[in-house]
C-alpha cells in the first residue's frame, strides 16, 4: 500500500482544484485528531495530517504548490478558528465559506442540550413528557413514522423551552434557501433578533456564534459549496479505522486513507504497459 500510494502521489493531477474542503477526524483514543483536505469536485481526500489546530492547518495548505494554491478560490469548513486562521495566513486570498452541515449539527447538540436540562427540571415535578425524546427532536419530522410524528406534534403544542429551541433551529433552515446574498443578510438580522428576544441561553449563546462568522455565512451565496464529500470521505473513512479496529500509526492511517479515498491511479508501471499494448 504504502508504494501504491507512493505512486499514485507523484502521478497525481491537481492543477484544476478549485475547491476544497478542510475538516478534522478523530484518530487513535482521548483527543486525538487529523486534519483532512479534499478535493470537492472530483470527491477524492487530497492530504491527510496529524493535529487539528492552526499549525495543522497551516501545513495542509502548504502541500498544495504555491502555484497550485493561486487557483483555490473557495474553502469550506467549520467555525473553528484553526482553518480560518490557516487559511487567511497561507491562502488569504481563498474565500472561507462555513459549512451549513456543520451549523446543522450545532443546532442539533444545542436543542439536545436544551431537552437534557429542560427533562431534568421536570423530572424533579414528576412530569416525564419529555421522557424518551430525544430523537423526535433530532430527526427531520418528514422521515419519522406516523406514531412518532403525532406524539412529536403533541410536544410541539406544549410550551416547552426543548420546542422553542427546535423552532428557531428550524426558522434557520430559511437562511440557506434565499435568492441572493443581500436577501440572505436579511434573513439573518430577523432571525437574530428573534433569537436574541428568546429567553433560552444556549439559543441565543449560538445566535451570537452565527452573528460573528455572518461572512463566512453570507460567502455561500458566493459559493455555494459544503462538505457534504468530505462528511461522505468521513464515513468511509471512519469504516476504514473500523475494519483495522483502529490505527497506532499516524503513517498507516495515512496511507490507508489515500490508499482507499485518493482516487490515485495505484498500478504498478508494468500493468499499465501491459495495458497499453
Amino acid at each position: 500500500m504504502e508504494r501504491a500510494v507512493e505512486r499514485g502521489l507523484l502521478r497525481r493531477r491537481i492543477d484544476e482544484v478549485t475547491m476544497v474542503g478542510l475538516d478534522e477526524k478523530s484518530f487513535g483514543s482521548g483527543q486525538d485528531y487529523v486534519s483532512i483536505m479534499t478535493d470537492l469536485k472530483e470527491a477524492r481526500v487530497l492530504e491527510v495530517l496529524p493535529g487539528n489546530d492552526t499549525q495543522s492547518g497551516c501545513d495542509l495548505w502548504q502541500t498544495l504548490p504555491a502555484e497550485q494554491r493561486e487557483k483555490v478560490e473557495a474553502a469550506a469548513m467549520d467555525m473553528s478558528a484553526g482553518f480560518a486562521a490557516a487559511t487567511r495566513k497561507e491562502a488569504p486570498h481563498v474565500t472561507i465559506v462555513h459549512d451549513k452541515f456543520h451549523v446543522s449539527k450545532m443546532f442539533n447538540e444545542v436543542v439536545d442540550q436544551v431537552r437534557r436540562r429542560e427533562h431534568h427540571q421536570m423530572q424533579k415535578q414528576g412530569d416525564d413528557r419529555l421522557a424518551g425524546s430525544r430523537q423526535l427532536w433530532l430527526y427531520n419530522p418528514e422521515n419519522l413514522e406516523d406514531h412518532r410524528f403525532a406524539k412529536f406534534k403533541d410536544l410541539l403544542k406544549e410550551n416547552f423551552k426543548t420546542s422553542r429551541a427546535w423552532m428557531h433551529k428550524e426558522n434557520f433552515r430559511g437562511f440557506w434557501e434565499q435568492e441572493s446574498y443581500w436577501e440572505a443578510e436579511g434573513f439573518f438580522k430577523r432571525w437574530y433578533a428573534s433569537a436574541i428576544r428568546s429567553r433560552i441561553e444556549p439559543i441565543k449563546k449560538t445566535a451570537r456564534t452565527l452573528k460573528a462568522h455572518l461572512p463566512g455565512l453570507l460567502n455561500y451565496y458566493l459559493y455555494p459549496i459544503t462538505n457534504a464529500v468530505t462528511e461522505g470521505l468521513n464515513s468511509r473513512i471512519q469504516q476504514i479505522k473500523a475494519n483495522a479496529r483502529g490505527f497506532r500509526s499516524f503513517i498507516n492511517y495515512r496511507t490507508r486513507i489515500l490508499f482507499f479515498c485518493g482516487k490515485l491511479d495505484l498500478l504498478p508501471a508494468a500493468y499499465q504497459m501491459d495495458s497499453v499494448q
